[in-house]
């Protein structure tokens, strides 16, 4: 069988979308005739029935089940390669994913560290779709949370887990609290809303969420928002990803440039952390 043409995949998707031929049709730009004539080529050359039709009614097959599956697969891989070629007219640009209000501090750093010559940020809450899509060459990932499959990372650093609580609440004041105790309040959310940190701090302000965020926004709150650190949660690794088989050397350059500058942070750290204690025992 001779290669399927892009175009037989999207009028194959678009009547397994609205099982519908007309609406199908009109979904395109063109007359329902050569769509039907269309999908029956299409039936004929791969040897498979796709699509159950009679005059009332169209359903999918189970092999146009999975067909549809797989369009949409391709198509999408077909649209991220058109994105990642075309930035390649820019080779030392790259776009750079990241979720909405968090971490802000560390990206802005990144950033400023690369030796790369320019960066795009691009807010997303589904960072990973961001990448497979094309949309974005490199994302900042919660290792363990989100998922990494068909990605390549680099781990890069860990941020502490913070209770963000009203600042009357009862467990504001507390050096450190537990999921047990948070999870007595009604409005605890374990994992964190889908939303911007100007949002979520709104909603704890307004006393209907207690959630639990990373350093990077725990740092960002309002005077009205107590962060409490969480004692039995484990800190979030933070790591750099970015498509398996579509690394750019602009993407190499940016992680040694992303995670040279982490390791000076932390020994910074650690220096300042040396002579703080040097100064408390003089």
């Amino acid at each position: 069988m001779d290669r399927l043409e892009t175009r037989e995949l999207d009028y194959f998707v678009a009547v397994a979308e609205e099982l519908h031929f007309g609406k199908a049709a009109e979904r395109l730009g063109m007359a329902q005739p050569p769509l039907s004539r269309a999908i029956s080529r299409l039936e004929r050359r791969m040897g498979v029935l796709l699509l159950e039709r009679n005059s009332r009614r169209v359903a999918l097959t189970d092999a146009g089940a999975v067909f549809l599956d797989e369009c949409r697969r391709l198509l999408d891989s077909l649209d991220a390669a058109v994105r990642r070629a075309q930035r390649v007219r820019q080779p030392g640009r790259l776009v750079m994913a990241v979720r909405p209000g968090t971490a802000s501090g560390l990206i802005a750093d990144l950033l400023r560290s690369s030796e790369v010559g320019g960066h795009d940020v691009l807010f997303a809450h589904d960072r990973p779709a961001a990448l497979r899509d094309g949309r974005a060459d490199i994302a900042l990932l919660c290792v363990g949370t989100d998922d990494l499959t068909g990605l390549r990372t680099a781990d890069l650093t860990e941020e502490a887990p913070f209770a963000l609580v009203p600042r009357g609440h009862p467990l504001a004041r507390r050096t450190a609290v537990t999921v047990a105790e948070l999870g007595q309040d009604a409005n605890f959310a374990p994992e964190c809303p889908p939303v911007g940190l100007d949002e979520i701090v709104d909603r704890v302000v307004l006393g209907r969420l207690v959630t639990v965020v990373g350093t990077g926004a725990a740092e960002r709150i309002s005077s009205e928002v107590a962060a409490v650190p969480v004692s039995d949660l484990p800190p979030t690794r933070l790591a750099l990803a970015w498509p398996e088989g579509a690394s750019r050397p602009a993407v190499t350059a940016f992680v040694h440039s992303a995670r040279t500058a982490e390791a000076r942070r932390v020994l910074d750290a650690k220096d300042l952390d040396a002579k703080d204690r040097d100064a408390a025992g003089a």
